[in-house]
C-alpha cells in the first residue's frame, strides 16, 4: 500500500531532493567536522531511499493508469538535448 507522506511527516519529493542537494553541498564543501559529515551522510543517504519510494510510486500509479487505458502506451522517456 502506498504510504503518504503527509501521513508520516516526511518532505515530498521536490523537498526531498531539495534537502539532498544541501547536504551534498555541505559534504563537499569540507567544512564539516567527521561527525557532522558522517550525520549529514546518514542523512542524505535516508533522503535518497526516500526520493527512490516517491519515485517507484509514481511510476506505479502511471502503470496503473496506463492499465486503465489499454490505447496508451509505457515507453522510455527520451530527453530532447
Amino acid at each position: 500500500m502506498a504510504r503518504k507522506a503527509a501521513e508520516k511527516n516526511e518532505p515530498d519529493f521536490e523537498n526531498t531532493l531539495k534537502q539532498l542537494e544541501e547536504i551534498v553541498s555541505r559534504l563537499e564543501n569540507n567544512d564539516l567536522s567527521l561527525e557532522e559529515a558522517l550525520k549529514d551522510f546518514e542523512q542524505g543517504i535516508k533522503l535518497a531511499q526516500l526520493g527512490q519510494e516517491r519515485l517507484q510510486q509514481a511510476e506505479q500509479h502511471i502503470q496503473i493508469l496506463l492499465q486503465k487505458n489499454e490505447s496508451a502506451k509505457l515507453s522510455d522517456y527520451q530527453a530532447e538535448e
